[in-house]
């Protein structure tokens, strides 16, 4: 063998080493179930510092969940301890931040006004606020359980999934005066809506929104649906059960430059095991990925790159990754388990992802670590 070949040889082996060790995946925090609180449900979100901030559904001094951040070096500040008085109960979904370091969400349970959850801001000094505490009945919402979208005026928009006028669920908006309305309450099937749970909307450049809701549509297991600058809501998209499988819609969709959206089902598919889909904006369906035993079921809201690529977790315990997975579609259609849990790393990964510039991605898993109680987790592709 020639020196040149042995050169080539060690720069392929030094090449593939260096790919290697790039694609890192890191447990940054494991619950105690302590004041640290417990249950990580929603995904976390990123500060210009590095900092992440999150929430946990249960635990905390008062047992209701808590807002902590999570420091550059692991080291973990409870912001809000849930349960006082008139505060709400049980954060379901993640958080949203403002430019000034302000942190927004909700909380299915609790508030002023019964329990039926409120809508609350943390300033930087840890102080909350409780926005809107939500009534019930038919003239408010009742039990938000998607986390919240801000446009860049400060308006926030976010969902329910109950009450309203039809009982169904509702679309609301706070202004930056703090100004609550109801922009639409979901009506059911067939024509309507009902229940979103889970994610968050998605706004394009025009101001339109888009979500999904767990039933309602056509055939009362879920729709995908488009509410307009004006109040107009149109179901883009109508899904179908497999025999007695309901397929499970929830969850962030994804939105391209041409108006297409993507997102998963949790169940269905050709194996059964739930899928990744593409909705033109003229409604049609196309499934990209059919889950099935060599990698897992039960798939949650999707994040897209500028490349086109698609990543997403798997929550559910089937296939070759038990406990949850971390996975990537390219824009070419190839899909690839980035990471598979095993319970001491975390489980049940059924969070939005965090997607910085670079490519990492950051996220919680309700369960598992080396307490049991979830974890927040990095990884570097």
């Amino acid at each position: 063998m020639t020196n040149k070949v042995y050169v080539v040889t060690f720069l392929v082996v030094l090449g593939l080493a260096a790919l290697t060790q790039a694609q890192t995946f890191t447990t940054l925090y494991q619950f105690t179930s302590g004041s640290d609180g417990e249950f990580p449900y929603a995904g976390v979100v990123q500060d210009k510092a590095g900092k992440l901030y999150g929430t946990t559904m249960f635990g905390g001094t008062l047992g209701y969940g808590v807002v902590f951040k999570l420091n550059t070096f692991g080291q973990k500040t409870v912001l809000h301890n849930f349960g006082a008085s008139g505060d709400g109960q049980y954060p379901a979904d993640s958080l949203t931040r403002d430019g000034n370091g302000n942190l927004y969400g909700t909380t299915s349970h609790g508030g002023a006004k019964g329990d039926h959850g409120t809508v609350f801001k943390i300033d930087t000094a840890g102080n909350e606020t409780v926005l809107h505490s939500f009534a019930g009945g038919r003239s408010d919402g009742c039990s938000p359980q998607q986390g919240l979208l801000r446009d860049k005026a400060g308006n926030l928009y976010g969902t329910t999934a109950l009450c309203g006028s039809a009982k169904q669920g509702t679309i609301f908006k706070i202004d930056s005066a703090g100004n609550f309305s109801i922009l639409h309450s979901f009506a059911g099937s067939p024509s309507d809506g009902s229940s979103p749970v889970v994610g968050h909307l998605t706004m394009d450049t025009k101001g339109n929104l888009y979500g999904l809701t767990w039933d309602g549509g056509a055939n009362q297991v879920g729709a995908l649906y488009k509410l307009s600058r004006k109040g107009k809501l149109s179901l883009l998209y109508s899904f179908q059960a497999t025999g007695w499988t309901v397929c499970g819609v929830a969850g962030t969709v994804a939105l391209d430059k041409n108006g297409n959206l993507y997102g998963t089902t949790e169940l269905c598919g050709s194996l059964n095991y739930g899928t990744i889909w593409k909705v033109s904006k003229k409604g049609k369906e196309t499934i990209l990925h059919d889950f099935g035993p060599s990698d897992g079921c039960e798939a949650g809201g999707v994040v897209r790159d500028a490349k086109g690529n698609l990543y997403g977790t798997l929550w559910g315990g089937c296939g070759s990754s038990y406990y949850g997975a971390l996975w990537e579609l390219s824009a070419g259609g190839t899909f690839t388990l980035l990471h598979s849990f095993n319970s001491s790393d975390g489980q049940q990964p059924d969070s939005d992802l965090w997607r910085t510039n670079k490519g990492e991605l950051f996220g919680a898993t309700s369960a598992g670590g080396f307490y049991g109680y979830g974890t927040v987790w990095s990884y570097v592709p």
